[in-house]
């Protein structure tokens, strides 16, 4: 393992830790020591049911269909090697997501994952560069970044419900408060107020750490950074949109530590300083036909609490 990995790791716990840190703190601040035990307990009980029911839910807000060997023959080919170079007990499961927007996201577990991609990705990108992505999901399986993520996520939303409970009862307390020569501990409300907030900036940090050290194993997978990397920039441009033009920083917020993944730029420079062998899969031949997807007809946005899906 190389020196830059174990910096990765080494972040990584640091930063999970932070975050059990916050939340203890939070639950303690609430509810004493019974606050900090149910939030200890809590974040043990996600590490062990992450990313269960919740990741599979996804795919149905998505309306996410398998696509069956024989329908992209290309596609199970090419992540059949890249499962078997990733030593992954199973080749995770290929999803069509019928979306125009271009992403691809991974769930699951080493044992049993799925990777969704949507068609505008399939259209949009050549054989190569699809490959990159696939490689780059494969990487954040093998690594259970999946299950991190999904920790970390469940410790900041605690955090929050921590945070709020204890800002209404103040609130609702206020009166009594007012008329009553009780003392206040202002610093221990401020710190809960803050905490979400910190928690979520801790939590965008342990992203961007996952992202650049998934880059490095789809590098590694491929024998081609550089395919990944043309896929990073292929999505970056084609991810703009007028919005982005009439409001600065849409979708890639500055400053950059407010980004769940980092700055484009810097993750292709970081790509192409790796050392390019000949490629270990076969990107020539076409992935994606189309002809005969499981859902032709691009499903229009729907609304969910949150925002719109695609």
């Amino acid at each position: 393992m190389t020196a830059h990995a174990w910096v990765n790791r080494l972040q990584t716990l640091l930063l999970i830790a932070t975050l059990l840190g916050i939340s203890a703190l939070a639950g303690a601040l609430l509810l004493g020591e019974d606050g900090f035990w149910i939030a200890v307990f809590g974040s043990v009980l996600a590490l062990l049911l992450e990313p269960g029911a919740a990741s599979w839910l996804t795919l149905r807000l998505y309306r996410a269909q398998p696509l069956p060997p024989a329908m992209a023959p290309e596609l199970w080919r090419i992540l059949e090697h890249l499962a078997a170079r990733a030593a992954l007990p199973a080749v995770p499961t290929p999803y069509y997501v019928p979306s125009p927007m271009v992403n691809a996201f991974a769930v699951g577990d080493r044992k049993r994952s799925a990777i969704a991609l949507t068609d505008g990705l399939l259209r949009g990108l050549s054989s190569r560069e699809i490959t990159g992505v696939l490689a780059h999901e494969m990487a954040h399986i093998a690594h259970g970044d999946l299950r991190v993520m999904g920790l970390a996520d469940y410790v900041s939303r605690l955090t929050s419900v921590f945070a709020l409970a204890g800002l209404l009862v103040a609130f609702f307390a206020l009166p009594t408060l007012l008329v009553m020569d009780v003392g206040i501990n202002w610093s221990g409300l401020l710190l809960l107020a803050v905490a979400p907030h910190i928690a979520l900036l801790v939590q965008l940090g342990l992203s961007r750490v996952r992202e650049f050290d998934a880059d490095r194993k789809a590098a590694e997978l491929t024998g081609d950074p550089d395919g990944l990397a043309a896929a990073l920039a292929h999505i970056e441009a084609v991810s703009r949109s007028w919005r982005r033009l009439l409001l600065p920083g849409w979708g890639n917020p500055e400053p950059s530590w407010l980004r769940t993944h980092p700055a484009t730029d810097e993750r292709i420079r970081r790509l192409r300083s790796q050392p390019a062998p000949t490629p270990a899969c076969d990107a020539s031949t076409p992935m994606w036909h189309g002809t005969d997807t499981p859902a032709r007809v691009r499903q229009p946005p729907r609304w969910r609490i949150g925002g719109f899906w695609w």
